[in-house]
């Protein structure tokens, strides 16, 4: 369901819980997209995407994170509480959707891509909260 509700709000840019057809045909295309992106990095074939498999992904998306962030990615997104080391299709999903979110949130505020930016309090927890709590 986080998934579900993280598509919704990436596509509505809302914490609604409603999409209309347009939206319904946005998110089935990008399932089908993700669906093929995690095939593809998936290499083994195990039907999870184990770190050096998610950093591939996230590289093939132009996300480079340091590998202290890819373990936490892995740790968070793994269901078994990070014991497989390896993350499933539909929180493959929510990880890149939320490194996505938040690289886009962050460029944002750090219009001449020095890799710093400021943010307020409040300005932070907007950006951030949504995807913690989708």
């Amino acid at each position: 369901m986080r998934t579900v509700h993280l598509l919704m709000y990436l596509f509505t840019n809302t914490n609604t819980r409603r999409i209309g057809p347009k939206e319904f045909t946005q998110v089935f295309y990008s399932l089908q997209s993700w669906r093929g992106n995690f095939e593809k990095f998936d290499r083994d074939r195990s039907g999870k995407i184990d770190a050096n498999e998610l950093r591939d992904a996230l590289m093939s998306l132009g996300f480079a994170v340091s590998p202290v962030v890819l373990d936490l990615l892995v740790s968070k997104f793994d269901k078994t509480g990070g014991k497989n080391k390896a993350i499933e299709y539909d929180n493959f999903i929510e990880c890149c959707l939320t490194v996505k979110g938040l690289t886009d949130k962050f460029k944002e505020k750090d219009t001449s891509y020095t890799g710093n930016a400021t943010f307020t309090y409040e300005a932070f927890m907007l950006t951030v909260l949504p995807f913690l709590i989708a």
